[in-house]
């Protein structure tokens, strides 16, 4: 019985919201690892780019429910999600036209995208922060749980409660299909393709025929897309506050780069690599030691770092990375 308390409990406060978690940096890190192989520069406003599209997404479901309009057990930031998709997309299309087109023009170098991408990003978060405030928003609706603490502990009679909720069943689906979409869409449609083809050859690519603008374009809005989507996703899970999402930037590149910069796969890889890296270092095993080991007492935690530092996690591990392996665990292009 002690086994599955701990077997529970680890469930509760580790499995499950890493898994949540590292679906929402999945698809962050597929965001980044698109621009960074097709686009060829690391775009660092991808976090702001994430907040922007949430922040017109919790806006459009004020209006919604301002109508009374929802979606049932469902959050109504589903409903609101792709108008959040357009609009983020309109701006970073915008923003490339005005800003990255003509760096691309003279051919400038990666690093000079870089610190463009930067000056972008302040900017955004500028928009952002001026479009919906600086306080932290919670605009889950719909049912909370899909199995509550209660409903667990009377169906198994067990000490320890396992707790799910709708926003993690939500995030892990939607991003599952998300995902499929994307492979597909590359896989299988000559617009796909051609973005795989520019990807591995740009030279070769533009000789074959490939509109270069259109490649751009499509590679714009499908990462504006997955920013909108893990960003809403995050914000249903935990909550809204611009300047998390700039916080975020971190363990999303550390996915990325973990994973291999410029791969798709592995930037899912690398996505659940480190939320479960920083959950388990951050999580106090006290619990399921006590349960685990009879007679088992400790003063301590048994927490290698408080939750505070779990960003210091995702360094770690890039540092690592780029020290050892700096083209990822499936060998994306070298950073």
């Amino acid at each position: 019985m002690d086994f599955l308390n701990a077997l529970v409990a680890i469930l509760n406060y580790v499995v499950v919201p890493a898994s949540a978690y590292g679906a929402q940096l999945a698809l962050g890190a597929l965001g980044v690892t698109l621009i960074y192989g097709i686009l060829r520069f690391s775009n660092f406003a991808h976090g702001d780019t994430m907040a922007f599209g949430t922040a017109i997404t919790i806006i459009v479901t004020w209006g919604l429910q301002s109508l009374g309009v929802s979606f049932g057990p469902l959050p109504t930031a589903l409903i609101a999600l792709p108008f959040g998709i357009a609009a983020t997309a309109a701006l970073v299309l915008a923003t490339d036209r005005m800003v990255y087109a003509y760096y691309r023009k003279v051919r400038a170098a990666p690093v000079i995208l870089v610190m463009v991408s930067v000056g972008v990003m302040f900017v955004m978060n500028g928009v952002t922060r001026f479009l919906i405030g600086v306080d932290e928003i919670r605009f889950a609706d719909g049912a909370r749980f899909a199995i509550s603490a209660a409903e667990f502990k009377a169906a198994t009679g067990l000490a320890e409660p396992l707790a799910i909720r709708s926003t993690q069943l939500l995030t892990l689906a939607i991003a599952a299909l998300v995902v499929w979409a994307l492979f597909w869409f590359l896989n299988h449609t000559r617009t796909g393709k051609s973005m795989r083809a520019f990807s591995d050859n740009e030279d070769l690519a533009l000789l074959s025929g490939i509109n270069p603008n259109r490649v751009v374009a499509v590679t714009w809005i499908l990462a504006a897309a997955l920013a909108t989507t893990a960003g809403v996703l995050y914000g249903l899970d935990k909550s809204f506050k611009a300047f998390n999402y700039f916080q975020l930037l971190l363990p999303i590149f550390a996915a990325a780069i973990v994973g291999g910069l410029g791969n798709p796969l592995g930037a899912i890889a690398g996505g659940f690599i480190i939320a479960f890296s920083e959950v388990g270092v951050t999580y106090a095993w006290k619990k399921v030691a006590t349960y685990l080991i009879p007679g088992f007492e400790s003063e301590g935690l048994l927490q290698l770092l408080s939750t505070e530092y779990k960003f210091a996690v995702s360094f770690a591990i890039l540092i690592i990375v780029l020290l050892f392996k700096p083209t990822g665990i499936f060998k994306g292009k070298s950073v």
